[in-house]
């Protein structure tokens, strides 16, 4: 009974957050390409420096303590209060370091439009770091309906103020506003929908027990994003705007896709993994159904979209953005590596080995920094090439840990990823083909985007491939759930 309750939870929970962050990124995206049409790739590229400054500080916020309240097996108010005072006073320290550091930073870059831009955006700092025990205590429930609602009230209302201010000429500022309004709204509606309230009380014990895991994951994600966004800084310093900007829409596209997937699952399977922890076998179930559906859903659309890339940037973002297309391709290589990675990190979370997270970032960064250096003084598509490839490196490095822990081995690993790799293979192959026809730009776009569907889907129904038999069954029930609940509905 236990065991198919916990089942009904995570297809309920995957439905919910993979709606939410559908939805939720449909429309961001919608705007951030109104506003790369309306704004040149170098004033586009000041908004993406700032917002690498923001995102570091908000892992510090956001990431590792909230998820201390999740792993943890008995939380309670004094828990959940402890730690929200905690992450709300780190984060207006560190809103106030970045305040006074925005005109240094500014000068650093040789640009004095940075230092308001970071200081109104940085006001998004506190506001997550309540956002982010609210999420803990969705999660840890497992009612991420209630986040649905949540997403997609800030996410629509901040997107029409952020379409209205581009189309009135605020340019960088309908971003800003977008960001930072997205943000409270958020918050302020789960404030309404959730239960929870921070109440007057702290231990000093509780603190600890929880800052003991949650401070070397949080160190872990800090080493994990800083790493990443290193490569927009190195860019912004040694290149242009313009380049950073380029690098960056390339890698927005696929980041978008994978990080709507990666999100969706792990907000679900990290609880669920968390709860059954004690049990090797179960563990190792659930994370091979979390292998295999990420790589059966990741596989065939990065390697959709490298081969449509051409066609795809000529339609959303014109020609003066036509130089993204070999940072898009090399991006989706890059990301096509995520999810597997992020697999076996649930499950060593999971596990409460948040030491073993920390060693196995600290030395796969030593590696990552090493090809950075080698490679920022070539090009920037020399720095992009590295980082593809350096994802696959850290693939293999968090697959190890995991045959130990719940025998689950590299070789495993690879046949459970085999049978969507070779059928999108094949997918891209014939879609590639499309774009030598002499069509219009968007006729061929779309007919690639079909004829992949229709290759992958078919495929996958004509050799019965696991996941998609797994995906098919989940929506049925859902569909034979909501009809029998209509009929009901009807009858009374």
């Amino acid at each position: 009974m236990k065991e198919k309750n916990l089942k009904n939870k995570i297809v309920s929970g995957l439905f919910w957050t993979f709606v939410e962050r559908i939805l939720a990124q449909s429309i961001s995206f919608a705007l951030s390409i109104i506003l790369a049409r309306l704004l040149m790739p170098s004033e586009y590229g000041i908004v993406v420096l700032v917002l690498v400054f923001i995102n570091l500080a908000n892992v510090l916020v956001s990431n590792g303590i909230g998820e201390s309240l999740i792993q943890k097996k008995n939380t309670n108010e004094i828990d959940f209060s402890t730690i929200f005072y905690c992450s709300f006073i780190l984060s207006i320290f560190l809103y106030l370091i970045l305040f006074l550091s925005a005109p240094y930073i500014a000068g650093f870059y040789e640009n004095l439009q940075l230092v308001w831009v970071l200081r109104i955006l940085a006001l998004v700092i506190p506001v997550s770091s309540i956002n982010s025990i609210q999420y803990a205590y969705v999660a840890k429930k497992m009612m991420f309906k209630k986040f649905f609602f949540s997403t997609l009230s800030g996410t629509v209302l901040s997107g029409i103020i952020g379409i209205v201010m581009a189309y009135s000429g605020f340019g960088v500022w309908a971003l800003v506003a977008q960001y930072l309004i997205n943000t409270v709204v958020i918050t302020v509606v789960l404030f309404f929908i959730v239960r929870w309230r921070p109440k007057l009380l702290f231990s000093l014990k509780s603190a600890k027990e929880l800052m003991g895991f949650g401070w070397k994951l949080l160190v872990a994600n800090f080493i994990n994003s800083f790493y990443n966004e290193l490569r927009s800084l190195v860019i912004g310093k040694a290149y242009t705007m313009a380049d950073l900007a380029y690098y960056n829409r390339g890698n927005q596209i696929p980041s978008l896709i994978i990080t709507n997937i990666n999100t969706s699952i792990g907000k679900v399977i990290f609880p669920a993994m968390a709860e059954v922890n004690e049990d090797s076998t179960r563990l190792k179930i659930l994370t091979r159904r979390a292998m295999k559906t990420t790589a059966y859903l990741t596989f065939p659309l990065m390697i959709g979209l490298m081969c449509i890339s051409h066609s795809l940037v000529l339609v959303l973002l014109t020609e003066k953005w036509l130089f993204v297309v070999p940072f898009l391709q090399i991006c989706c290589i890059y990301w096509l590596f995520q999810p597997m990675q992020t697999s076996n990190w649930q499950v060593i979370k999971a596990l409460g080995r948040s030491d073993l997270l920390m060693n196995l970032e600290i030395f796969k960064k030593i590696i990552g920094i090493l090809m950075l250096v080698v490679s920022m003084n070539i090009s920037v598509q020399a720095i992009a090439l590295s980082n593809a490839i350096f994802a696959g490196i850290s693939m293999l490095i968090n697959m190890i840990p995991n045959k130990k822990l719940i025998n689950y081995s590299m070789l495993d690993q690879f046949r459970d990823m085999a049978p969507p790799l070779l059928i999108s293979v094949i997918m891209g192959g014939t879609i590639y083909t499309i774009s030598w026809i002499s069509l219009s730009n968007i006729s061929i776009l779309i007919l690639q985007i079909v004829c992949g569907g229709l290759i992958y889907i078919g495929t996958s129904y004509i050799f019965k491939i696991d996941s998609f038999m797994y995906l098919l069954d989940i929506f049925s029930k859902i569909i034979k759930k909501k009809r029998i609940s209509n009929s009901l509905e009807r009858s009374i």
